[in-house]
């Protein structure tokens, strides 16, 4: 299991339209992947779990990843998200 810091830099945060594409991201990985912030961790692969985060723009989360491919999965992710969801 791993985890790492990612900020969240496009203007929208992680709602609607960047978090579909999170989620789909999450989704290509056969590993279980968690995003937390605060005190809150929930399914990288759930909208609804990630919609729920209330993330904006500015704000850190932390993914958690374990399983197999678990490596690729956080670096994927994190480029996603530092790409502001243009990837």
């Amino acid at each position: 299991m791993i985890s790492r810091d990612v900020a969240i830099v496009n203007s929208s945060g992680l709602h609607a339209r960047p978090a579909t594409f999170f989620i789909q991201k999450a989704n290509s990985y056969k590993s279980t992947i968690w995003v937390e912030k605060d005190d809150r961790r929930v399914n990288a692969k759930s909208l609804l779990g990630v919609l729920s985060l209330g993330v904006a723009k500015g704000m850190t989360i932390t993914l958690i990843a374990d399983g197999s491919d678990e490596q690729e999965a956080l670096e994927g992710l994190a480029q996603l998200a530092e790409s502001g969801f243009t990837d």
